[in-house]
């Protein structure tokens, strides 16, 4: 690096702190880039990019409070030509693809190498959007299947974490054999037989997420 050039600014954004510790040392060792901040929850995260505007935002999609994708939304939000770079150990297609349509400019997992990240970083500074060829296919296979429609997306959630059809009728406000629609609707689209394949299908995916 030219002695004038500045630095890549770099913003971690992970809930554990051995991970942010880890990122905050490999991008440390490097002669173009600097840390200016770390945060465990999306909150901070979106405070510490308004405060910092940082050239890279490294986002863990799993957090406490608000998700990865509401700060990587937020953020983008705040300023459109923010650049963001997903780290996550979420790898369903729909993951990938909310991440992307949020606004985040690649999408590594975290066994990544650290070599990988690192030039990934100063691909997408540059103006990239590397894509790796695993997340290409699982974005081809996600183009390949029918979608889930929003109201197919909730009642797959409640079906998730246990609520029986009553109990999702009840919630949503619709009647009761409106969602034994919706369920015959997404088993046919997830490829499923009953309501217990149907989460694991929707889990595998990243449609729904159970903490």
């Amino acid at each position: 690096m030219a002695a004038s050039a500045k630095p890549i600014s770099v913003l971690c954004v992970d809930d554990h702190p051995i991970v942010r510790d880890g990122l905050t040392s490999a991008i440390s060792d490097q002669a173009d880039m600097v840390v200016i901040g770390e945060a465990a929850t999306g909150e901070e995260a979106v405070a510490l990019f308004k405060a910092h505007r940082p050239d890279i935002t490294l986002m863990d999609l799993r957090l406490r409070g608000m998700s990865g994708l509401d700060a990587i939304r937020a953020i983008h939000e705040y300023d459109v030509r923010a650049r963001v770079i997903v780290l996550t150990m979420y790898e369903g297609d729909e993951d990938i693809h909310r991440a992307l349509a949020a606004g985040a400019a690649a999408y590594l997992l975290k066994d990544t190498l650290s070599d990988d990240l690192l030039r990934v970083v100063r691909e997408v500074h540059a103006g990239g959007a590397p894509m790796t060829s695993e997340v290409e296919a699982r974005l081809a296979e996600r183009a390949a299947q029918p979608k889930l429609t929003p109201r197919e997306v909730e009642v797959i959630e409640r079906v998730a974490i246990g609520r029986r059809n009553k109990e999702i009728a009840d919630d949503l406000g619709i009647r009761l054999d409106t969602v034994e629609v919706h369920l015959r609707n997404i088993f046919t689209k997830l490829g499923a037989k009953e309501r217990i394949s149907a989460v694991k299908i929707a889990l595998r995916r990243g449609i729904v997420h159970v903490d």
